[in-house]
């Protein structure tokens, strides 16, 4: 046996226990699901038309927000870091409609958040948002099969059809089950379920908190092509944190990487990633977009779905 074989698997067999006491405290804490895919649901356009115009890529930004509790910090991490700052499309987890509000005025974005639970314990929904700097012309929750083995709670995707230029991309913002949740099997099974709903639409980008480190051969499987392969670890468990793309118009992503600064927002770290587009849009954002009055960042009531 090699002499670090013993420590590995105590490191290992750490990860596992701290994962299920985790899990034991979600069991104590439950929730209700929204099972509705039509709400609860929160959205704003955005709020005037951007100043830039669009550029070869399309820059996407995933970041787990740990329940939204340092939101300010997280919005410094957000317009501050030169790799976010000029995201078309921030994926965020672990979202509250307030929080999901602020972010999106502090960013000049429109937005879509769709909670999956009512956390018990917390007392406040969570769930996934899409913002976005071009129309969102669909939106919609898809629920993810296997619930909990603790809590019994759900997981679910947001997702949004957005307009760049000429071209319609499908959107998916999710958080798939930790170990605690559920098997790497049904984690699996949750992430297929969105490859496959992505599958009838020309050109998608599904990102999000994973909870596993590998996804390669299922989203090759359906075609997909996996931009986050090479960054580093988002947590302390390893690269968790993933974007997918799909389709001709998105080219084989050029950069990708991981942002170490403003860890102290989260447990995770944003990654991002610049997506060649491969046809550069010539208009605007949004050539016509609704304008907010200045301040009115309170998310629209919820349509939809019942507690």
């Amino acid at each position: 046996m090699r002499s670090d074989a013993v420590p590995g698997r105590w490191v290992a067999a750490r990860r596992v226990a701290s994962l299920l006491a985790i899990g034991g405290l979600l069991a104590c804490r439950g929730g209700i699901n929204y099972e509705s895919p039509s709400g609860p649901r929160y959205a704003s356009p955005v709020p005037a038309c951007p100043s830039r115009g669009a550029g070869a890529n399309l820059v996407v930004v995933s970041y787990n927000v740990e329940f939204s509790r340092k939101i300010d910090e997280a919005i410094r991490v957000l317009r501050d870091v030169p790799e976010l700052a000029d995201a078309d499309v921030v994926l965020l987890q672990e979202m509250t409609a307030d929080a999901t509000a602020r972010i999106a005025s502090a960013l000049d974005m429109g937005y879509v958040y769709y909670p999956a639970i009512h956390h018990g314990r917390a007392r406040q929904d969570f769930g996934n948002a899409v913002l976005s700097r071009w129309p969102i012309e669909h939106d919609e929750k898809l629920v993810l099969p296997h619930r909990s083995r603790y809590a019994g709670t759900q997981r679910a995707a947001t997702v949004a059809t957005i307009r760049v230029d000429t071209t319609a991309i499908r959107v998916y913002s999710t958080h798939l089950g930790t170990p605690a949740d559920v098997s790497t099997r049904r984690r699996r099974e949750q992430l297929a379920t969105i490859l496959r709903d992505g599958a009838r639409f020309p050109a998608v980008v599904v990102g999000g908190d994973m909870n596993m480190a590998d996804l390669g051969l299922p989203a090759r499987e359906q075609g997909y092509r996996w931009a986050t392969s090479g960054t580093p670890r988002t947590t302390r468990f390893g690269r968790w944190d993933h974007v997918l793309v799909r389709g001709h118009a998105l080219a084989l992503p050029a950069r990708a990487g991981v942002v170490t600064k403003g860890r102290t927002a989260s447990d995770h770290s944003a990654v991002w990633v610049r997506i060649p587009l491969r046809s550069r849009p010539v208009l605007q954002p949004l050539q016509e977009c609704s304008r907010r009055m200045p301040g009115s960042s309170a998310p629209h009531a919820p349509s939809g779905g019942s507690r």
